[in-house]
């Protein structure tokens, strides 16, 4: 087994840590005990591209116990655990690629590290891991060698639809993004909780009565605004579709041109998985002492560049928190370089969130291993038995239960001539 982690040392502390989130994770639990029986994934090997946490951790155990040879790498330099790295290195005998803090060649070299491995399915979080695959810095024999492969988030499915529209794409993929049961959840009240979470922590801010800037008003946008709202802040949703516009004005928030918004803002969140969504033009105009995140996958949502030009000194204010002086006096508060706010200055998503994202991931990757063959190049939806699974799982978990149709009810549903 190969590995390129911080250090073992930490692994005790990591493996209390990843139980700890087990306890919250019931569907993925009942997934791995079965895995366990059945060994649905016996011959595979997984390269896996995501963010190396405690929640990540119990997915690994659970594609290893389905009979998986796996590998990890880290799909963000700055959300790796190291504690969990060591935990699954030395208690699992999982090869992990990750240091917290890594640079960009660190990061590429673990990339390319889970695909020594030579995969027949890729797991991955932002697409690198499939575009280094795609890359001609890569063996173009390893590309072959790939079943298929589940993509994680919104940003990497936005990257491989335009692969395979683009005819480039090699291998079929799973949007596990794209199931209910990520989006509706993961998206909204993972992100929604775990965004705010982290820039509590590195600044210690109280949200009531600060007007908040919501970049974006998808489900990530729609979680974040909505838990804003529900701790007291003002929040201002800026967008660039009309319809998205005009449910966040239903739903009760001020919509407003980016340029006008941060005029008032004192915190201003990017959620949108564009590249530069703050640029010059609204660096000029914050107040001082304004802070900005982002929750977007990559760092690109704020041009960074455009304020280091703007500013005429750099200093460490806190943890997580860079402060940027500009010519006029103005100080800008960027917090955790800009990348994932949830995850450099926080947790993450609640185990119990997770729960349901990893759940339908360990569940299409034993689709792709049960329907490897019918499986076309491109970007396929999660299966809604899936999805329907995921969610009754966790019903069951919670102890709630649902009514079912009665036969007169289906017969009424399924036909046109009962109208009345």
């Amino acid at each position: 087994m190969n590995y390129d982690i911080k250090t073992t040392e930490l692994a005790l502390t990591g493996k209390q840590r990843i139980d700890w989130a087990d306890r919250f994770m019931p569907v993925l639990a009942s997934i791995r005990a079965r895995f366990e029986t059945e060994r649905p994934l016996d011959g595979f090997t997984i390269a896996a591209c995501l963010h190396v946490t405690t929640e990540t951790a119990n997915l690994m155990k659970t594609l290893k116990a389905g009979g998986a040879e796996v590998a990890l790498c880290a799909s963000n330099p700055l959300s790796t655990q190291d504690d969990v790295a060591a935990s699954l290195v030395a208690d699992e005998q999982i090869g992990v690629f990750a240091i917290n803090g890594e640079d960009t060649e660190t990061y590429y070299q673990h990339i390319d590290a889970t695909l020594a491995l030579h995969p027949t399915i890729t797991m991955d979080d932002g697409a690198d891991l499939v575009s280094r695959l795609h890359s001609e810095e890569t063996n173009p024999a390893l590309v072959e060698q790939v079943a298929a492969g589940t993509e994680e988030t919104t940003t990497g499915v936005i990257r491989l639809k335009s692969m395979a529209a683009e005819g480039v794409l090699k291998y079929p993929i799973i949007a596990v993004n794209d199931a209910q049961t990520k989006h509706f959840f993961d998206n909204r009240y993972g992100t929604g909780q775990s965004t705010l979470d982290g820039i509590i922590r590195a600044t210690n801010l109280l949200l009531a009565g600060t007007t908040v800037v919501v970049a974006g008003y998808g489900w990530c946008g729609r979680g974040v605004a909505n838990r804003a709202r529900g701790l007291g802040a003002k929040v201002i949703v800026t967008e660039v579709t009309a319809l998205r516009a005009l449910e966040a004005v239903m739903d009760g928030f001020r919509v407003m041109p980016m340029t006008e918004a941060v005029k008032e803002a004192e915190l201003v969140i990017t959620l949108t998985g564009d590249i530069h969504v703050l640029r010059k033009e609204h660096f000029e105009v914050m107040k001082d002492g304004a802070l900005i995140a982002n929750s977007g996958h990559f760092n690109v949502e704020i041009d960074i560049p455009a304020l280091e030009a703007l500013s005429i000194a750099k200093n460490t204010a806190r943890e997580f928190i860079e402060e940027y002086t500009l010519a006029d006096g103005r100080k800008l508060f960027l917090i955790g370089e800009g990348r994932l706010v949830n995850l450099t200055a926080a947790e993450g998503h609640p185990a119990s969130v997770m729960d349901m994202s990893f759940a339908t991931q360990a569940l299409s990757v034993e689709h792709i291993a049960k329907n490897r063959d019918s499986l076309q190049k491109g970007v396929y939806d999660v299966p809604v038995a899936i999805d329907e699974n995921v969610a009754r799982l966790k019903l069951e978990a919670f102890g709630i239960q649902i009514d079912t149709l009665t036969p007169a009810q289906e017969k009424y549903l399924n036909s046109w001539e009962m109208g009345t």
